[in-house]
């Protein structure tokens, strides 16, 4: 028997409010009144009345918040019910951080920032503490933020002993005239305005040692000619970011990662490349993406997605779904974005196993997945 389809709980239609207030002024005024001249005048005068108010409820009820804890998840019997309570909790206090600023009426640079850090400060996710490790055994993390009202853009690649790197990408863009920097220049300024710094061991968990082990012992083994060594599907790939939509109708877009484990010394993705792995633009949308880097970054995958908005008047669904689902997974790259859109229309492909994602609206009850749901 065919599934009827159901409006997603975070869906833009599940919160929709029925009716319209003036709608019904108009009616009653128009039936009471004596006249049509007087009944126009009357109505003109409602409307100006309720103009403003109208449209601050109409914003301060479609703001929201999108996150990602990437396309990297563990296998299901891999997954245990502890491990999958422990990603849903941090994602859940992840959309409660930026809620909060945007239930305020804070901006969507704030929100992104404040919920990518929870999930930096996490050591489930790749990024941050908790970062996968190259191949020498060592960290090493890049992030970008992208403000959609402005266009203006931060990040910061190969960095070692920020704290959290998605705040240095935010002091890229608002303190310096540039968009990227990377390696100790990036720190320099990190230090300059007093970021917390950390030394290289507080990244390092022992998950990751082991991970890493593992994912050498299996490349030993391809390289020696043993066809039935593969590294595990979703074993290297990871990212945290996150998209916004605020109570003033701006967009924001953050990324923040440590990239592939057993990656070359000195490699960058995506995500601290702006239009690869993050974009954001008030006339479109913001996105932020997850998934085999190098892939994104040939294919620019979140530009790619704005770009179809803009130049074909595509729906948001359609033009990421087109991208990641098609064009991504047709050039063989593996992952996912989230994505929002101006009206607060929300779109989460991916064409792996799972990606964790969350999603919170106006109404404060955060909504998490892992895997196709």
């Amino acid at each position: 028997m065919m599934k009827a389809t159901a409006t997603p709980p975070w869906s833009r239609r599940a919160l929709r409010a029925p009716g319209s207030v003036i709608g019904g002024v108009s009616a009653r005024v128009s039936h009471g009144a004596r006249n049509t001249g007087l009944a126009v005048r009357l109505l003109a005068i409602v409307l100006l009345l309720m103009a403003a108010p109208t449209s601050r409820s109409q914003s301060a009820t479609n703001f929201v918040l999108v996150i990602h804890g990437g396309a990297g998840v563990l296998p299901k019997e891999d997954l245990t019910p502890e491990k999958e309570k422990a990603a849903r909790a941090t994602l859940d206090a992840a959309l409660l951080a930026g809620h909060s600023l945007l239930a305020r009426g804070g901006k969507s640079v704030d929100a992104v920032i404040a919920a990518i850090m929870i999930l930096e400060d996490s050591p489930i996710f790749n990024a941050g503490k908790g970062s996968v490790l190259n191949a020498e055994g060592t960290v090493s993390m890049d992030a970008s933020i992208m403000d959609g009202a402005t266009s203006k853009a931060g990040a910061c690649a190969d960095v070692k002993h920020v704290k959290n790197p998605i705040q240095l990408a935010r002091l890229v863009m608002e303190q310096t005239p540039h968009v990227l920097l990377a390696g100790d220049g990036a720190e320099l300024l990190a230090k300059e305005h007093g970021l917390k710094m950390m030394p290289a061991d507080y990244f390092i968990t022992e998950h990751r040692k082991l991970q890493l082990q593992r994912v050498q012992q299996l490349e030993k083994a391809r390289k020696g000619g043993e066809k039935k060594a593969q590294a595990p599907s979703l074993e290297s790939i990871g990212t945290v970011g996150a998209v916004a939509l605020d109570q003033h109708g701006n967009l924001a877009a953050g990324t923040s990662t440590g990239g592939m484990v057993n990656k070359r010394f000195g490699r960058i993705g995506d995500s601290p490349v702006i239009g690869a792995g993050t974009y954001a633009h008030n006339l479109t949308c913001a996105v932020s993406g997850t998934g085999h880097g190098e892939f994104f970054l040939r294919s620019v995958v979140c530009y790619d997605i704005a770009a179809r908005m803009e130049y074909q008047g595509v729906a948001l669904t359609n033009a990421a779904e087109e991208v990641v689902m098609r064009k991504l997974k047709d050039a063989g790259g593996r992952g996912g974005v989230i994505a929002v859109d101006a009206k607060g229309n929300v779109a989460m492909p991916f064409n792996t196993e799972g990606m964790y994602r969350g999603v919170i609206r106006a109404n404060g009850k955060p909504w998490t997945a892992i895997r196709k749901e």
